[in-house]
């Protein structure tokens, strides 16, 4: 099933696909199972692993082979983020929910097409409207944005100290 999908599957679905040919499994059992496929992977080398990830499971490519698949698929131009984007993207995603006239007040320039742009992809939505004068919208991050970034919840984003510390090591732009 994890092969015949581009997203992560949930426990729970793959439970119901197994019983409708027989093989009652719960979800426990599918992360049980998941445990030990992995060990089996590791065992044997596979570059692979299978992760949780937006609340399901997916195939994962292992870290150390990034590069190479970095290169086989030569970084697609039009999946790129611009640093626009991205700046957008990590302030969204660490004070969600936030209107666009927080967003822009930290930025301090206007993101009003960045907004739609990272809405277009699907990295982020409008999650409702703020109890505030004119009642503006409210964006937050999707599954979408979990599963491209490999995460499992945004619980797993680094904190804000650890970015810090990255940074003054050197270990991040």
């Amino acid at each position: 099933m994890l092969l015949s999908v581009d997203r992560p599957i949930p426990a729970q679905r793959i439970a119901e696909a197994l019983g409708a040919i027989g093989m009652e499994v719960d979800e426990q059992g599918i992360g049980q199972a998941v445990d030990a496929l992995n060990v089996a992977y590791d065992e044997t080398g596979r570059s692979f692993r299978i992760e949780p990830v937006a609340a399901g499971y997916r195939f994962m490519t292992r870290a150390e082979h990034a590069p190479a698949i970095a290169a086989f698929q030569k970084a697609r131009s039009t999946g790129r983020l611009s640093r626009a984007g991205l700046e957008s993207l990590a302030i969204v995603a660490y004070e969600q929910p936030i209107t666009r006239a927080k967003l822009e007040s930290i930025r301090g320039v206007a993101c009003g097409e960045v907004l739609r742009t990272l809405i277009d992809r699907k990295l982020i939505t409008i999650k409702g409207r703020a109890e505030e004068l004119g009642r503006p919208m409210l964006y937050g991050t999707t599954r979408q944005f979990l599963d491209a970034f490999g995460l499992s919840s945004i619980k797993d984003l680094p904190s804000v100290e650890e970015l810090r510390k990255a940074h003054e090591q050197g270990d991040s732009p």
